[in-house]
């Protein structure tokens, strides 16, 4: 099963938007068409979000429905520890993290709206493809 890291704007807009490529992407997810996998610091980066209020502003989900659906793809998810740091790499050191899960868990993606920061790496891993939702989507069905 191809293990994958989902940004956490990815979860957002899914929870956000009911149409695209990002509810898509947590639909198979939750289905079991690919493994999401986690660290302390992407769960830390998801539940931090959770808390701000202003970014649910307009959602339909309530906080504990928002909290129930993190909790879904926990339980789907497989947990790795980072034992080491690719630093400095990425040019926003939040971002950081997000390479050094997919590098530590082998993922084989990273699914992500903001590629202009992976992208402009200073270390390149070449096993490991960073997408928008949609186009891991397409590149899915091409494979």
């Amino acid at each position: 099963m191809i293990k994958v890291v989902i940004d956490t704007n990815v979860f957002v807009s899914a929870v956000l938007s009911p149409d695209g490529g990002s509810r898509e992407i947590l639909r198979q997810t939750l289905k079991g068409d690919f493994k999401p996998i986690f660290s302390n610091a992407l769960f830390g980066e998801y539940e931090a979000l959770l808390a701000r209020d202003e970014i649910w502003a307009n959602c339909s989900l309530s906080a504990s429905e928002r909290d129930a659906l993190l909790d879904a793809l926990l339980s789907v998810a497989d947990w790795v520890r980072i034992h080491f740091l690719w630093r400095p790499n990425l040019a926003d050191e939040g971002d950081n993290h997000v390479l050094e899960l997919a590098v530590a868990g082998g993922a084989r993606a990273i699914i992500t709206s903001n590629l202009r920061d992976f992208h402009n790496a200073e270390l390149l891993f070449p096993d490991i493809e960073i997408f928008k939702p949609g186009d891991f989507l397409n590149w899915r069905r091409k494979s």
